[in-house]
């Protein structure tokens, strides 16, 4: 760290190496516009040209996979063994996703498990933003705006553009959504009124924290759905101060205030909503972040669990902790599950014949659990490493529901 003082720092930065990062087109009308000045110690355009990165199990291209309507399990996904160093950038592996970064409309979901730091290198996506959901593992990310650390349990969304760095004391596991069609915004609240679901007082953005290294690292970018990486000799982190309302942030899901029912029948999940990421149609998303955290449930008249349904929006479902309601065996931390356009879903059996009998009696569910869901318009093709190489597919899943009976007697003749 550079000892003098910051007024020096910044006279001598301002001279030559000031730096916009810009999230939106510069005339995006002034409530959507998204911009921050970064005074760096260098400018980033230092650097040697960009040269591919092999990367065996990150993918955008849709185009060799084949649809499949099927309800979808997967186990928890492996870690690396101790004998193999594998860090946040090598430890992602696409599961399934859609549409095109090139013409900025889509997603991708990715698992990511690690065992190392990524050691002077860094990564930034060019076609969109990541909403990474650790699992199981801190990840302490350093990125140009400063450090975040990020347990299991919050979130982090690393935006367009935005260069950033993970270590971990432990080994790691988590989720991460990509979205190429602007940003995540707070969902409109409508009737709920100005309180209630994720409040923008709690979300915690980093403050300036530079590094003047000269060091050899190695900055990878993804770009156009591939990845490329470029050498330098200094570090990325070296962003004296920033202003601007464009930057990383993190989320504690402990602090959203969930919205219920409190007399009959089910509101739409929509109560759930952390973050949206909007399409052009209005009230259709590219992509919802949704939880189910723990809450009180107290409708009467009413089967208290997820309704059976068809929807058209894509459901990929993944466990940070606990055992979800729904289904309480099968569905494990760490593993995940997807649920196409269209294709039935709903409690597994054993939940059925439960919530079927039991009194209805205001009680606390979901105790110690944390279940989410990323909700997309888009169709999700899955990818040869999550449909079999990864070794992962629960091909049993669809059992969960067979032992489901009919209960209608009909009317008598």
């Amino acid at each position: 760290m550079n000892s003098c003082p910051l007024r020096t720092i910044l006279r001598s930065v301002l001279m030559d190496f000031t730096r916009t990062t810009v999230g939106t087109a510069f005339t995006a009308p002034r409530v959507a516009n998204k911009r921050s000045w970064l005074y760096r110690i260098r400018p980033s355009v230092i650097h040697k040209p960009f040269k591919p990165y092999p990367h065996k199990y990150l993918t955008d291209d849709w185009s060799s996979w084949q649809p499949n309507p099927n309800q979808l399990r997967w186990n928890p996904f492996d870690i690396p063994k101790s004998d193999s160093k594998v860090d946040f950038l090598d430890g992602m592996a696409t599961v399934c996703g859609g549409g095109d970064p090139r013409s900025r409309n889509g997603i991708s979901i990715h698992i990511y498990a690690c065992n190392s730091s990524m050691n002077n290198r860094c990564l930034y996506n060019s076609d969109g933003d990541y909403l990474i959901v650790p699992q199981q593992g801190s990840l302490y990310i350093t990125t140009e705006f400063g450090k975040l650390k990020v347990d299991p349990n919050e979130i982090v969304v690393i935006q367009q553009g935005m260069r950033f760095s993970v270590a971990i004391t432990e080994p790691s596991r988590g989720y991460i959504l990509e979205v190429w069609d602007g940003h995540f915004v707070l969902p409109d609240l409508g009737p709920i009124g100005a309180n209630g679901l994720a409040n923008p007082r709690d979300f915690l953005s980093p403050v300036a924290c530079y590094e003047d290294v000269q060091v050899p690292y190695t900055v990878v970018s993804k770009f156009q759905g591939k990845l490329f990486s470029a050498a330098q000799e200094h570090s990325p982190f070296d962003v004296v101060a920033w202003h601007g309302n464009y930057n990383p942030y993190k989320y504690d899901l402990a602090k959203f205030m969930v919205i219920n029912c409190v007399a009959f029948d089910h509101a739409d999940p929509s109560i759930f909503t952390v973050l949206t990421c909007q399409s052009t149609r209005p009230g259709v998303a590219i992509a919802d972040f949704v939880i189910f955290p723990p809450r009180w449930s107290v409708q009467e008249h009413t089967f208290r669990p997820p309704y059976y349904h068809r929807n058209c929006m894509s459901e990929f479902m993944g466990l940070i902790k606990g055992r979800y309601e729904a289904k309480e065996e099968g569905f494990q931390p760490g593993g995940a599950t997807l649920h196409s356009m269209m294709t039935p879903h709903g409690p597994d059996a054993d939940c059925f014949e439960k919530a079927s009998n039991a009194k209805l009696k205001a009680e606390k569910i979901a105790g110690g659990t944390m279940a989410f869901m990323f909700e997309s318009s888009i169709g999700l093709a899955v990818t040869k490493w999550a449909d079999s190489i990864c070794q992962k597919v629960d091909e049993k899943y669809y059992e969960c529901w067979q032992p489901l009976q009919k209960h209608f007697k009909g009317a008598a003749n």
